[in-house]
């Protein structure tokens, strides 16, 4: 697949708690796509928790990294955000902001605890959310005759090709969406399937969002 066809992020906004020593750190993490929504985001959840001992966060934006940014927030710096961000980009995350805000329970963690704690925080929060590839893919559209539906039916299970659409009329029309690197085979093995009676119309591209799982990724102790 191509450079740029694809990126990895959440599934949706989402929150996970871990409590480390009786601190609470609660990861908040928010679909972003500019550093105004991001900044905005921060400054939401940051006012949400007004009272906890420190509100860090870390965002990151751009298919390469284009935009990001850390804040330990009163916390021994390098201990909070850096390990924030470290940890989206270890598990590849893109257009991703999270503020990890930490009550403290009165237990000191130090430097090293306080990096695992925060890093954790987000990489299990992210878990929990979970996590979607966004690709870039082709919509393609064709019409068979209905005498050719289970076999071209058959065709698309097999390749596990994702079918958006099927419109029945006459014929039936059927429209798919496949990674940019798949068009040109699929087209080749459609027309050699049916002989070369059918006529494949390119429509729109767009990102379309495929779960992915066992995305495992944590500071370890």
């Amino acid at each position: 697949m191509s450079k740029g066809a694809y990126f990895l992020t959440i599934l949706t906004d989402g929150q996970h708690e871990l409590v480390i020593k009786k601190s609470r750190f609660i990861a908040t993490m928010a679909r972003v796509n500019s550093e105004e929504e991001a900044k905005a985001f921060i400054a939401q959840t940051s006012k949400k928790y007004h009272d906890a001992t420190h509100n860090t966060y870390a965002y990151t934006i751009g298919e390469n990294d284009e935009h990001v940014k850390a804040s330990d927030n009163g916390e021994p710096s390098g201990t909070a955000g850096i390990p924030e961000l470290k940890a989206l980009q270890l598990m590849q995350l893109k257009n991703v902001a999270v503020v990890v805000t930490r009550y403290f329970g009165g237990i000191k963690l130090g430097a090293g605890g306080l990096i695992r704690a925060y890093s954790n925080s987000v990489t299990e929060a992210a878990e929990a959310i979970g996590v979607v590839k966004r690709v870039l893919q082709q919509e393609l559209l064709f019409t068979i005759p209905y005498n050719r539906y289970d076999e071209v039916n058959h065709f698309l299970e097999e390749k596990d090709i994702y079918v958006a659409d099927r419109e029945y009329a006459a014929e039936i029309t059927i429209s798919v969406y496949l990674d940019l690197d798949q068009v040109d085979d699929f087209k080749a093995e459609l027309t050699d399937l049916l002989a070369g009676k059918v006529e494949i119309i390119k429509g729109d591209q767009r990102y379309n969002e495929i779960p992915v799982k066992n995305h495992h990724y944590r500071q370890e102790d």
